[in-house]
């Protein structure tokens, strides 16, 4: 049951990432007197639909939209195209919800963590429950192996930072 939510939270985030090139110019939308939350953001950024489909069908919106602080590494669209064949449409079907909230959980922390309060090595607790692992390189950073494509996207309930790969927890990556 478990796996089922961290799978399904998973997607969600991908999805919303998921397009590319990413474009959340979140200064510009606080001048024009907007201040969005993490959904919001990511419905106006197109390489994120995937992810929004997810979080709509895990039924987590309302979720991220509450005052949180939340750390989201959102997978963009190529990230979910990524995952092998059938996947995401399974994963998207009613009686597989609660996979789909696992998956889309272990994506978020709690909390605003932006990318300089980062260390290598260091280790996160995910809302799903487990934690994941930061990695810096001269390459870049990475989340459980996921490249971070866009850091520090600021909303109005927390951060997102874009990522590559859609990640899963250990229980899920042992049944696919």
């Amino acid at each position: 049951m478990k796996i089922v939510k961290s799978l399904g939270l998973a997607l969600i985030a991908i999805t919303v990432i998921a397009a590319v090139p990413v474009n959340m110019n979140t200064d510009q939308n606080e001048k024009n007197g907007h201040n969005h939350d993490i959904v919001s953001l990511a419905v106006e950024t197109d390489v994120l639909s995937t992810l929004v489909a997810a979080v709509q069908a895990a039924g987590l919106v309302e979720t991220l939209q509450s005052e949180g602080p939340f750390t989201v590494f959102a997978p963009t669209n190529e990230a979910f195209a990524a995952l092998p064949e059938g996947t995401l449409e399974s994963l998207l079907l009613e009686e597989n919800r609660e996979m789909l909230i696992e998956i889309l959980t272990y994506h978020v922390v709690p909390g605003k963590v932006m990318s300089g309060d980062l260390s290598d090595g260091m280790t996160a607790e995910t809302v799903q429950g487990t934690s994941v692992t930061i990695n810096i390189n001269n390459y870049g950073v990475t989340v459980n192996g996921a490249s971070v494509v866009q850091a520090d996207v600021e909303a109005s309930n927390g951060v997102v930072h874009v990522i590559d790969t859609v990640i899963l927890p250990q229980p899920a990556q042992a049944s696919y």
